[in-house]
């Protein structure tokens, strides 16, 4: 049975487990915050040294999950519950063992296959455990460029969830969570290394992250990012966006493809926002998918950039993007393309 990440631990969390977890895909960080709990919380320290085991798919003579599968159907020797994890599973080739065993499950067994990687649904041991009532089968996907600073968002506020006994709750400037996005790109991993580090690096008493945190703690510019390029392209400061774009171009953290990504997404949101027939702004950041907070500058943009203008502008970045691919483009380099494509969306 297909179950989402928050589902599965809330499950856990209440002492409910299924006999076997199928935990797969391309980000790992949900894989092993599941198999972390079931680890750590599944049995006691005691039970532990008897009744847990872990394998690495690597290791198993002939790619054969047969081993596992032998350990799985065996009785606690502690009497109560038994836990078997395969760690990495995708070298594993001979899977008919696991099919036969999902039709006689062991109660007292946890089962949990972690795969990196995505296990071929149209083969039949796959689509069984899929299918099969007593199977949590979780697809951990990578996400997308524009649901990482929702992400972030969303951390933050589980964390002030956890502090909130403590009295203490922090702050966030919007603006952080699109420029560590940006920054970062959809690494969980990454993300919540440099979120602890902003969390843990601030000043006794201090309690707001800002962008001066982020570019003291994280080494991200707070002047020279492409939060603020978007923000002088809103306003139409020529001079500061291409002061920021040279200043792009000699750097090579920031590749111009990557940050012309986000670019892309604010006007063609635009395009959308200027066909909204209710644009409150509670249903155009429900629409959008944005925080409220940044509603105002696609107020701020329409008035600049009319519905046409919007349409022709992701035309512009769509063509300089096949351009910086090697498209109609033999001789210019990156400075080039920027100032250009900066004329094009200002005039």
């Amino acid at each position: 049975m297909v179950k989402k990440y928050d589902d599965i631990i809330r499950a856990l969390r209440a002492g409910e487990y299924a006999p076997i977890y199928i935990l797969c895909g391309e980000e790992p960080y949900y894989i092993d915050a599941v198999y972390d709990f079931i680890a750590e919380h599944a049995l006691d320290e005691m039970a532990r040294e008897f009744d847990q085991q872990t394998v690495y798919g690597r290791d198993l003579p002939g790619a054969d999950i047969s081993p596992i599968i032998g350990a799985a159907r065996g009785f606690a020797m502690m009497g109560g519950r038994k836990v078997v994890i395969v760690r990495e599973a995708q070298p594993i080739k001979k899977w008919d063992a696991l099919a036969a065993y999902l039709d006689n499950l062991m109660p007292q067994t946890v089962l949990v296959i972690c795969y990196n990687g995505k296990p071929d649904k149209r083969q039949g041991v796959w689509k069984k455990a899929a299918e099969h009532p007593q199977v949590v089968w979780m697809q951990s996907d990578k996400l997308r460029d524009y649901e990482v600073a929702r992400w972030i968002d969303g951390y933050i506020q589980e964390y002030n969830q956890r502090l909130a006994a403590s009295g203490v709750q922090l702050t966030v400037d919007p603006r952080i969570a699109p420029l560590l996005a940006d920054h970062l790109g959809t690494d969980l991993t990454a993300i919540i290394g440099a979120l602890q580090k902003l969390i843990d690096g601030r000043p006794a008493g201090v309690n707001t992250i800002d962008a001066a945190l982020v570019e003291r703690n994280i080494g991200i510019s707070k002047d020279y990012n492409v939060i603020e390029l978007q923000n002088a392209l809103i306003q139409g400061d020529v001079v500061k966006a291409n002061t920021i774009t040279r200043y792009f171009a000699s750097s090579k953290d920031h590749p111009m493809i990557k940050e012309m990504a986000m670019l892309y997404t604010f006007f063609s949101n635009l395009l959308m926002y200027h066909y909204m027939p209710d644009k409150s702004r509670a249903n155009v950041a429900k629409e959008l998918g944005i925080n409220p907070y940044f509603v105002k500058d696609y107020e701020t943009a329409a008035r600049r950039y009319p519905a046409g203008k919007a349409f022709l502008i992701v035309g512009y970045l769509r063509e300089t993007d096949a351009r910086l691919k090697g498209i109609n483009n033999p001789s210019a380099k990156d400075g080039d393309l920027w100032k250009e494509l900066i004329y094009r969306i200002m005039h």
